[in-house]
């Protein structure tokens, strides 16, 4: 096995590089080519069915089966007039990827005759195998059906591969019985939940505004290894990780690989993805080195949250898809590294209007201020109602090794603003009395546009380590992890900001009821929710001892673990919050707990096997061989009689590469009989527990020793690559 790490360094060394570049084409020539735009339907479909399908897209309007029909024979032409021969219902299972199931247009009728068909029963919907997809036990293994059904408002594409084409229909996925077994449907149902809280609160400053679009500009990190040298890792292969590996002597402390020059293979490979993102109409916009060697970043324009959510989906398989071409290996996993920074996925969402207006946005007039006042109040007022449900979204196994590992924001949930805005609402907060009338116009006209060059100039140095921050026009969520699909948390943020809006609403007519003037009661609503919400903004360290501290005299939970999050999913207030707005059902949320803690425990699971098999079939190997090395080299000093001087400086290293053997071998059997122990456990939530407090805390303690033997193993005889060749060698 010692000779694998260095036919791995060998192959690479004699790779031929692929070579990619743009060619001389503009963007615009090559973007959403692969993409069933508004132009494409235009040529292809009737005015009849251009115009279903376009209010299907807008408003959720039902196709009837005359006009599917139209649509599917219009997107059949336009497809094969671009080699497409099979077609598919492309969907976003709870399994973490995409799924799609093939079908071919060719079919025979029954007179023998051969033919090409995609009719509108095809398109609309198609019946995959529920059961063999995470559910939760909605469905046993004999109740099988399941269905997905064409989402019209995110459009088809072409999907090329291995020299094939073929046409993706996106689509929600659910179960017989419509619970929804995706992230898709729930996200749909989040969007519609907000446009309608977000009219109805709009309608006090703008009559005009009929709908409310959430908008998701999504920053995706990632690290970029050989694939040779990935394949060489038995870790890489089956986690995405590294289980062991010492950190090199060069990480990223000289902070020179930030915004520095990319390496000509990434560079050729990014230009390829770039390519086939651009052609599936994925705006891509900006692509640099992230912080850590061999990490970097792509980012694209804003988009509809749902096409977005689509999009980072796409992406990540292209990524994967076309590193192989290159033979470079993506590593999408929150922390691939140890002792370097992890990856995430900084979710920027806004919420625009029909109107043309940036809610999030301060605007220039007192009323468009009023109205961003609102908005910007409501978004904190919902994270500090519900920080526990914006937790369980982005926890996973993956994401425990990233947060509050002083490179990404904690596990404490907060909220930053910067100083210029926190005095606005400071402002409110003790100007707004129960006294206060329309003719306060200190408070009723506050001139935040004059302030937006000092606010803009705030939020270019803005605080890096808050999970949610507000970044001058829109808030980021920065806490979100690289792997993660993008639906969960945008779920969780529309449905708890729709909550927000819709109890505003109420306190807000409550008072003109009551007699207020519309501008009073708003203001005064506002006062509350600024002064209710207060302990979720944090402007200083959130790295530092201090805040966890300050975070918890404040009432703040800090959950560091995903078992001990997730549980917020299924709380009496998430349940409320989730069933008033329509998003989930109660079994629905419960099959959703149950998957998510079972995706935990089979992440740990199969990372405690890798780890124990790497431990005995690659460390130990090398450590026993170098051992013999040692003890024969002693052993032969002493019969030469040279005196125990000879030899006391390999005896020594004898024995401390001994003793870690010794750990090594006692903690992977305890290991072992910690896992055997957590599957005999039948509660999900306690075999979770189980491999979260007793299983996983074996890992560090291997991986101590195992870091500490690669240091003294004779380097020829260490079987795994190691960091500076994974990160530093492209």
């Amino acid at each position: 096995m010692s000779s694998l790490r260095y036919l791995a360094l060998q192959e690479m060394a004699s790779e031929e590089k692929k070579v990619a570049h743009y060619g001389g084409k503009r963007i615009t020539s090559m973007f959403a080519s692969n993409v069933f735009t508004g132009r494409a339907m235009r040529e292809y479909l009737s005015d009849e069915a251009y115009k279903s399908l376009m209010n299907s897209a807008k408003s959720g309007t039902k196709i009837d089966r005359k006009m599917a029909d139209q649509i599917a024979a219009g997107m059949k032409a336009w497809a094969e007039e671009r080699g497409v021969t099979h077609f598919t219902h492309w969907f976003q299972p709870l399994t973490g990827t995409t799924a799609e199931k093939h079908d071919s247009f060719f079919t025979i009728k029954s007179d023998g005759t051969a033919i090409e068909i995609f009719d509108g029963d095809a398109l609309i919907q198609q019946e995959p195998d529920a059961s063999s997809f995470p559910n939760g036990g909605i469905r046993a293994t004999f109740e099988a059906r399941g269905y997905t059904a064409w989402d019209p408002s995110s459009p088809a594409f072409i999907m090329e591969a291995a020299n094939g084409k073929t046409l993706c229909i996106p689509t929600i996925f659910i179960a017989y019985n419509g619970e929804s077994l995706d992230y898709k449907a729930p996200l749909l149902k989040s969007i519609a939940a907000l446009d309608k809280a977000a009219v109805d609160v709009c309608h006090y400053f703008d009559k005009n505004v009929t709908k409310v679009t959430t908008t998701l500009g999504w920053e995706q990190e990632y690290f970029v290894i050989d694939e040779t040298l990935a394949n060489a890792r038995p870790d890489l292969v089956m986690c995405g990780r590294t289980l062991v590996g010492h950190s090199p002597a060069k990480g990223q402390q000289l902070e020179d690989h930030y915004f520095g020059s990319i390496p000509d293979r990434v560079y050729e490979f990014m230009q390829d993805f770039e390519q086939e993102s651009y052609k599936l109409g994925i705006p891509l916009r900006t692509r640099h080195n992230e912080v850590a060697p061999g990490q970097f970043e792509c980012a694209p324009i804003f988009e509809e949250v749902n096409i977005a959510v689509d999009h980072n989906s796409l992406l990540m398989d292209v990524m994967n898809k076309v590193a192989k071409r290159h033979k470079l290996k993506v590593l999408l996993h929150e922390k691939p590294f140890a002792g370097v920074n992890g990856s995430g996925k900084h979710n920027n969402w806004s919420l625009a209007t029909d109107t043309g207006v940036n809610l999030l946005a301060p605007g220039k007039t007192p009323r468009t201020n009023l109205m961003f006042l609102t908005f910007f109040v409501n978004a904190i007022k919902a994270v500090h109602d519900h920080a526990d449900l914006m937790r369980a979204a982005i926890a996973s196994a993956n994401n425990d090794h990233r947060l509050g590992a002083n490179e990404a924001p904690p596990a404490i949930i907060s909220v930053y603003i910067g100083k210029y805005l926190t005095e606005v609402l400071d402002e409110i907060e003790t100007r707004v009395k129960d006294k206060f009338s329309e003719q306060d116009e200190v408070i009723l006209k506050l001139d935040i546009h004059k302030q937006i060059p000092e606010l803009l100039m705030d939020n270019t140095d803005r605080n890096r380590t808050s999970p949610f921050a507000f970044t001058g026009n829109k808030f980021e969520f920065r806490a979100v992890g690289s792997s993660a699909n993008c639906g969960s948390p945008m779920t969780v943020l529309n449905t708890i900001m729709a909550q927000s809006l819709k109890n505003f609403k109420r306190d807000v007519d409550a008072l003109i009821e009551k007699g207020e003037k519309k501008e009073v009661a708003l203001m005064h609503v506002l006062r509350d929710y600024i002064t209710n919400s207060k302990k979720i903004r944090f402007e200083g360290d959130n790295y530092s001892d201090a805040w966890a501290e300050e975070a918890k005299k404040r009432g703040l939970n800090n959950f560091k673990t995903t078992p001990e999050a997730l549980d917020a999913f299924v709380t009496d207030a998430a349940k409320k919050v989730f069933f008033e707005n329509n998003i989930y059902s109660e079994r629905e949320l419960d099959a959703r707990h149950e998957i998510l803690l079972e995706e935990y425990v089979k992440k740990v699971q199969i990372e405690a096997r890798i780890l124990g098999y790497m431990a005995t079939n690659h460390i130990l190997p090398a450590a026993i061989n170098y051992q013999n090395v040692l003890a024969e080299n002693v052993r032969g000093l002493k019969d030469l009689g040279l005196g125990e001087s000879s030899y006391k400086a390999q005896l020594n290293i004898l024995k401390v590469v001994s003793g870690h053997i010794q750990e090594i071998n006692d903690n992977v059997e305890a290991m072992i009989e910690a896992r055997k122990k957590a599957n005999n456990v039948e509660d999900m939530h306690k075999r979770a527990a189980m491999y979260c407090n007793d299983v996983k805390t074996f890992f560090d303690k291997i991986r101590y020793h195992a870091d500490k033997l690669e240091l003294l193993v004779e380097d020829k005889l260490w079987p795994l690559p190691k960091y500076r060749e994974l990160l530093y060698l492209r």
